[in-house]
Parts: C-alpha cells; structure tokens; sequence
C-alpha cells in the first residue's frame, strides 16, 4: 500500500467498507484513530441493528436479559461502537461474537470492558491460533498492509493486550441461550478459516460476517493466506435453506428483503463454484495456471449482480486461490523453477532489445494504442526497463506512470493497491540513488 490513498482507491474503499478513512486504515490497531464519521445504525429486525463505525458492521441483538454483539470494528472504533449501543439500550452486555480475528472485526472490545462490561466472548477454535499467526507475521502484516507505526512503535498486533482474547470456544456449531431466545454459531470456512456466522431463528436474522460483504468474495487476495471459495459457497447454501429475512454482512449494506437475500446467496455460490470447478478442471487436464486464468469466463448475469461486483477482489485472483490451494507454488513453467533473477533476467532482455530505452520506446507504443491487452503487454516490458536500470530517471517515471494506468482501469481495491507498488519500488529506488 502506498504512503497516501489515491482518490480513486479512497472511492473504492469507500464503495466497498462504507464509513472508510485512509487515518484508521493505516492506524488500524491504534485505539486513538477512529473513522472521523458518525456511526450508522439501522434496526434490521425488533431489537436488532446493523451498526456501521467505520469500515466494518457490527451487529446489535437486545434481550430481556441482556446484548449480545456479533464483532467490535476496529480498536479505534471502540469507544463510538460503546457511545452507540448505549443510545440503543442500557441493557448489559452478555455475549460477544467475533465472527473471525480480522484487524476490522476484533479488536474495538476494549472500551466495553474499560466501561466495567464483562460478556463472554465465543469464537471458533481456531481464531487464538489466527491472532497467533497475526503476531508471529506482525512485520509482514503490517508492511502489506501499509501500516503507520502507534505511540508504542506498532505497526500490526503483536502484545496480548491488544485484544480481548475468547472466553469460549467452540468446533462446528454452537447454541447460546439469552433472554430465553437462542441464537446459533455456525462455523464456515471463507475468507478464514475461524469464520462463525451467527442465526437468530425467532427474529429470522444472520449476522454473517464477511461471508457476506455486499460484493463479490474476498477470496483471492493475492497477498493474504489461503481463502476457502469451495467451503464459501457451502456457508452460502447452509444460511440460503434457512430462507432469513434481515442480513447483516460483515461489510456494505443490511438486506431486509427475503428474495433478494436468496437471489444474492445463490448467486454468490454459484460463482465462486464456477471458478472452484473451472480450476480444477484445468489442473486435472493438465492446463497450466496461466491459461487457466486466462480462459476463466463468468455468465453475464453472475459478472453483473449488483451486489456481486468486483469492488475488492476479482474473479482473475479468486482462480489462482483456487489452483495454489490443490497444486502447490511453481505455475508450470520450467524455466520458473529455479529462475535467474528478475534483474537479471531483466538486463538480458534490455540488452536484447537495444538498451533501455529500446524497451520504453516499445512501452509508449503499446500504450498509445489505447487497448487494455497492449497495456498489460507494457506493464512487463516497463518493469523489464526498470529492473535492468533502477538508477535510470526515464526507467522509473516509464515504470511508475505505465502500472498507474493499469491501476486506473480496474475498480477492484486489491488490483489497484498492488499494480500501484510499482511506486512504492520507484520511490525506494529515488532514495536509494541519493544515498
């Protein structure tokens, strides 16, 4: 991620989290960055509401006993997720949810209980080795994800306290009784695999977590561990049979409308079921990944449901999830195997083609025809210039300007983050010819 937010991934994040701010995304673990916006609220059901503090939902059930709170946002965005339940209800907090260990999800408790609340907390059994995971990988989390270092010199979750860690555990499923109502803990594997989704069958509600986002899936970030389309869609059918009526997504919008839930919920297992047999497919013929990707073709009625939009992830990095989860890391090519490096493979190809400036001759070419398939083709031969010659001015500006126009014809935030590290690698590359 780069220092700043480009307008154009600010409008993505925006479309895809709802109360985003670029300060909480790069503070996300720092309990004094909150959203800056007034949280959302609306009642979803009798005693039931989406709350939206900044970039993710919470969801809010009231009992004559007691509150249950399915996830808590980010830590920022405790003490307002506290300030907005209070208007709601004065009743105690019982129970909390954590649908899985996110930085978004987990991580704002901390207000609740420096206010004297003292719920249980129930996860899945394997959300305390997700936040380990979290802690041993802090570096890397936080360098991928952009983030900006706390008072206490933290870029990502590292210490114990950072996190009201879970009271409960559970395996499959879980029924918990409050107020004389039940409400139900189903696990299902999706963008973790921690992920619990929560069933409330008197008021006919799912608080789903980012099993349900209002978009198309994030399973295929391409810098994040395993995703789980195929176990994705099973989570979608198993909540789809029990025909709710309100649901409350991890991110985006409340659905309160019984047909267009089913309509979404079917829709979003039969596309990722088409990628998940497409790769497989593929790999049991013996197709290499690239020609796997490249042949993957989503109906249009899929590729255009409106709340199926590639605003985070696209169908491309769902399909090389899918084949790196069954096949392992090399993608086929033996030359790929045990490669020279890039640089010098890199220098080669420069000295091939006549020298540097050969290749960003080509690159202006190519680019000027307008045609996103020309486009991509630069995209390499302008890494090609910079990786041969990263102390060249031309090199730089050619391989920064080329990626930033790939960038701006994708709507996809992971798409536009990662094609813009080509600038995070000019400017270190500037700083390092200063030295």
């Amino acid at each position: 991620m780069t220092a700043t937010f480009p307008e154009q991934q600010r409008a993505s994040a925006t479309a895809a989290f709802g109360r985003f701010s670029a300060h909480q995304a790069l503070h996300i673990f720092d309990r004094t960055a909150d959203s800056g916006h007034e949280p959302g609220v609306v009642e979803v059901a009798p005693r039931t509401w989406w709350i939206q503090p900044g970039m993710v939902n919470v969801a809010l059930f009231e009992t004559d006993e007691g509150l249950l709170l399915v996830d808590c946002g980010c830590a920022g965005d405790g003490p307002a997720l506290l300030e907005t339940v209070r208007r709601l209800s004065d009743k105690p907090l019982r129970a909390v949810v954590y649908t899985h260990a996110h930085s978004d999800h987990a991580f704002g408790l901390w207000s609740f209980l420096e206010a004297g609340e003292t719920p249980e907390v129930y996860a899945h059994r394997n959300l305390p080795e997700h936040l380990r995971r979290y802690q041993r990988t802090s570096g890397l989390n936080g360098l991928i994800n952009g983030q900006r270092r706390d008072a206490e010199g933290r870029t990502w979750f590292r210490d114990d306290d950072q996190v009201v860690w879970p009271t409960v555990l559970f395996d499959d499923s879980l029924e918990i009784t409050l107020g004389g109502e039940t409400f139900e803990l189903v696990h299902g594997k999706g963008e973790t695999d921690d992920a619990t989704w929560v069933w409330a069958p008197q008021r006919r509600t799912i608080a789903a977590g980012d099993l349900i986002t209002g978009y198309l899936p994030n399973a295929g970030n391409p810098k994040k561990v395993q995703r789980y389309a195929e176990e994705w869609a099973d989570a979608a059918d198993r909540m789809a049979a029990l025909r709710p009526a309100a649901i409350i997504p991890g991110h985006g919008d409340p659905v309160t409308d019984e047909a267009a839930i089913a309509d979404e919920l079917d829709a979003m297992a039969r596309y990722l079921r088409i990628i998940v047999d497409h790769a497989i497919a593929g790999l049991n013929a013996g197709v290499l990944p690239d020609t796997i990707v490249a042949t993957l073709e989503i109906p249009a009625e899929l590729r255009d449901h409106p709340r199926l939009a590639p605003l985070y992830d696209q169908p491309e990095f769902i399909c090389r999830n899918v084949i790196r989860r069954y096949s392992g890391w090399w993608d086929g090519y033996p030359s790929h195997l045990l490669p020279a490096s890039q640089d010098e493979q890199a220098a080669e190809v420069a000295r091939l083609a006549g020298g540097v400036g050969a290749l960003r001759a080509r690159v202006d070419a190519l680019v000027a025809t307008g045609r996103p398939e020309d486009l991509r083709l630069a995209c390499h031969l302008a890494e090609w210039a910079f990786l041969a010659d990263r102390t060249d001015p031309a090199a730089r500006e050619c391989y920064r300007s080329t990626f930033e126009l790939r960038a701006q014809q994708h709507s996809g935030l992971m798409a536009q983050v990662n094609l813009r590290t080509s600038a995070a690698w000019v400017a270190r590359a500037e700083k390092e010819s200063l030295r």
